[in-house]
């Protein structure tokens, strides 16, 4: 995960200086995976509020619920935002969900799985399980990531609207290894190539020795709702399996996404007319070729 800078994050000091919601938003985009705990002075100085104001704002959100305060006087999120972003169809529901066709899918493939979501040109982990190994791959919760290095973005991106897409290849695309793809041109032959198979295959773009085929999750109406994906060591790697067992994994979470019978049948219909081989391989109950 790309670490934080000690400066106040641009977004949240650009807040701050705008409004009351816009401050109280600065306090809460201080914190993030790097930073799940924070002085007080810290939150002001990464949210760029003077510290009486931050005092202030402070108490607010943890009389709230919104911060908690523990023993040594620090702060970090506290659970009312968890009660709130479990009423997300994109957070928990989604998570919920998914959850026991990841964690089948973590036990067959022993690698690392996850489960996200686009939110503006980046993607963001709903779900991660990570695989116990020597030497396992970044990833948690919470983690946001460029769309191009990821598996997962690289779908989402790939079925995306064609505007999402001119944005992230206009760049910058950030280099994370030398694999990293960071020309525009190339990255649009990946995404073509993407929506004609169905799923992504992408080897070294975070962490070189490894590589990831993800798919994309659609919801009952046939829209891509998240993508899911499997990260294991490039030696032994099986694309077109896995690619296989994520398919059957995204079809298992659709029908727990759209209870309706009626609208399974639609969306199963909408994903045959607009998938690659793999969707329809597996929607015919016929295994794609290992």
């Amino acid at each position: 995960m790309p670490e934080l800078s000690d400066v106040p994050a641009g977004t949240g000091a650009q807040a701050a200086r705008t409004n009351a919601a816009g401050r109280l938003l600065a306090v809460l985009d201080a914190f993030g995976p790097d930073q799940r705990s924070l002085s007080l002075s810290e939150i002001a100085r990464r949210a760029g509020l003077s510290l009486s104001t931050a005092h202030r704002l402070v108490c607010e959100l943890a009389n709230w619920g919104a911060l908690e305060r523990g023993p040594t006087g620090r702060y970090s999120i506290g659970l009312r935002l968890l009660e709130l972003a479990a009423l997300s169809p994109r957070g928990l529901g989604l998570r919920e969900a998914a959850f026991p066709c990841l964690d089948d899918l973590h036990h067959r493939t022993r690698g690392n799985v996850h489960l996200g979501v686009r939110d503006g040109v980046q993607v963001v982990y709903v779900e991660t399980i990570r695989a116990c190994a020597t030497h396992p791959t970044d990833g948690r919760m919470g983690d946001r990531w460029p769309m191009h290095v990821t598996g997962t973005g690289l779908v989402l991106l790939a079925f995306g609207e064609h505007e999402l897409q001119e944005r992230v290849l206009r760049g910058p695309l950030e280099r994370f290894t030398p694999l990293t793809v960071t020309d525009p041109a190339q990255l649009r032959r990946e995404l073509a190539q993407i929506r004609r198979s169905g799923f992504a295959v992408a080897r070294g773009r975070i962490t070189l020795p490894d590589l990831v085929v993800a798919v994309p999750v659609y919801d009952q109406f046939g829209g891509v709702a998240a993508a899911i994906s499997v990260v294991v060591e490039t030696e032994r790697a099986r694309p077109q399996v896995l690619a296989n067992m994520l398919t059957v994994a995204s079809s298992a979470i659709t029908r727990r996404l759209a209870p309706e019978p009626g609208r399974r049948l639609a969306a199963a219909a909408r994903r045959r007319r607009g998938s690659g081989p793999v969707a329809a391989a597996v929607a015919g109950h016929v295994s794609a070729p290992g």
